[in-house]
């Protein structure tokens, strides 16, 4: 007789984005995620192979989430004609983890809580290792694209400077400091994405 399979995964990456989000990634057992899905063990052995794995999905959907959000402002940074607008749509992409916050509060708590690197670590399907691996890619490759919108060059130095504003700065303000959903810690961000850019790279 065949094992049973879970009739809506996306339900088992729902549980562990919750649970990850509110108790940290080590609260994604079997076990809680079973209980907050009533998914039968042997289900969910049947859809995974893993808790590993199930948080390796979980992150995996809540990167392109992130990304799939930044990417129209990315867009708009790149095909703008004008340097002012280019300069709103970098200060718009740093600005994505609160974004993603007013919509999939989970997912932006998993992004910070769960360290690519380690997700990595684990025995994971070659497709899914892939599929993290490739979310690091398509960051590297909007931080080129917008240093080349901002200053013709995607040198070392400028794709460092896009890096602060996409990366360290949200990462420190909004991040680090659980601020996501908080306006002042959004208007620092900004201001602080705005002084970097005003600077420019060294």
């Amino acid at each position: 007789m065949p094992r049973p399979r879970i009739h809506d995964p996306e339900t088992v990456l729902d549980a562990a984005e919750r649970l990850a989000a509110e108790s940290g990634p080590a609260a994604v057992t079997v076990r809680a995620v079973a209980a907050a899905t009533g998914v039968s063990n042997g289900a969910f052995y049947h859809t995974y192979a893993s808790r590993q794995e199930v948080l390796a999905r979980t992150w995996v959907r809540a990167a392109r989430r992130f990304l799939a959000l930044q990417a129209a402002a990315v867009d708009r940074a790149v095909t703008a004609a004008d340097a002012a607008t280019r300069l709103d749509a970098v200060v718009d992409a740093a600005e994505t983890p609160a974004r993603l916050a007013d919509t999939h509060p989970d997912s932006a708590r998993l992004l910070l809580l769960v360290d690519r690197d380690e997700l990595l670590t684990g025995p994971l399907p070659p497709e899914l290792a892939e599929q993290i691996t490739a979310t690091e890619r398509a960051l590297r490759t909007v931080l080129i694209r917008l240093a080349r919108a901002l200053w013709g060059r995607a040198d070392r130095r400028r794709v460092a400077t896009v890096t602060t504003c996409l990366v360290d700065l949200p990462t420190a303000l909004l991040l680090r400091r659980d601020q996501l959903t908080d306006p002042l810690a959004r208007k620092h961000l900004r201001a602080a994405v705005r002084a970097v850019l005003d600077v420019g790279p060294r």
